[in-house]
């Protein structure tokens, strides 16, 4: 099976504020970049969002080692998705789980390949976060001029 190496990054500034999203895709020494911005979002939802576009970029199934600085996105989707799928969508406390739509799209996707997560410091010299972090703030910098 094909091994796809996946770095992606979310960021927002204000939260909410402009956000934007990034992810570096890598495979048999080629590489694939792809990001994008929204107006008004989350830090948690771009972090989402970079997943999701990055899973949905691979035109088959293949084994993936995921990269993302973010704990929300990796344990929730290794630890919190399964539970909150049990509880019908409700935490612990019988909330509605934020961001559901995204965590309902990432869940998917993620089933249709093999993903390793892997959690990664942000802002700690890793050179395929640090290139993720920089295209989801030039797509920032893009939508706000």
């Amino acid at each position: 099976m094909k091994l796809v190496e996946i770095y992606t990054d979310g960021a927002c500034r204000g939260n909410p504020g402009p956000g934007g999203w990034a992810a570096l895709l890598s495979w048999d020494g080629q590489e694939k970049e792809i990001a994008g911005a929204e107006g008004l979002t989350t830090n948690n939802r771009m972090e989402l969002t970079a997943v999701i576009r990055a899973l949905e970029a691979l035109k088959r199934p293949v084994a993936v080692r995921l990269y993302t600085d973010s704990e929300y996105v990796r344990r929730g989707i290794t630890e919190w998705v399964p539970r909150w799928k049990a509880r019908g969508w409700r935490t612990a406390d019988r909330q509605p789980v934020k961001n559901q739509d995204l965590w309902t799209e990432l869940d998917r996707l993620a089933a249709i390949h093999r993903v390793e997560w892997h959690w990664v410091p942000g802002h700690a010299g890793v050179p395929g976060n640090e290139r993720v972090d920089r295209l989801a703030n030039q797509a920032i910098d893009s939508l706000t001029g």
